[in-house]
């Protein structure tokens, strides 16, 4: 049983540093160049999962709780977040018959 645990290979935590600033720039570069507003929400939505990656990876790491219970708190604010910007989205789909951001001056007084 010792061997097979000693044969595991544990990911260094420079990976998950890695992967989590890949993740977040792919969201960041798909907030600031898409114009679908669900492609945006989409994008926050990869921004802030980059973040509960890293999160739990130095939890893991530092051997500590707290960043996976922080994660918790994440993913809840990711879930009423989605459920209002569904909300506003499905409103200005039915005032302009469009989902485009460019389209949204025209809601202006």
């Amino acid at each position: 049983m010792d061997n097979i645990a000693s044969t595991i290979q544990v990911v260094p935590l420079n990976h998950y540093i890695l992967l989590s600033a890949i993740l977040f720039s792919i969201g960041v570069m798909g907030v600031l160049i898409r114009r679908n507003a669900i492609i945006i929400f989409m994008c926050i939505e990869l921004m802030l999962n980059s973040v509960n990656l890293l999160l739990v990876a130095f939890s893991a790491y530092s051997g500590d709780a707290s960043g996976q219970v922080f994660v918790f708190f994440i993913m809840a604010l990711a879930a009423a977040e989605v459920a209002v910007g569904l909300a506003i989205i499905v409103m200005v789909y039915r005032n302009t018959s469009s989902i485009d951001i460019n389209i949204l001056n025209r809601l202006k007084w």
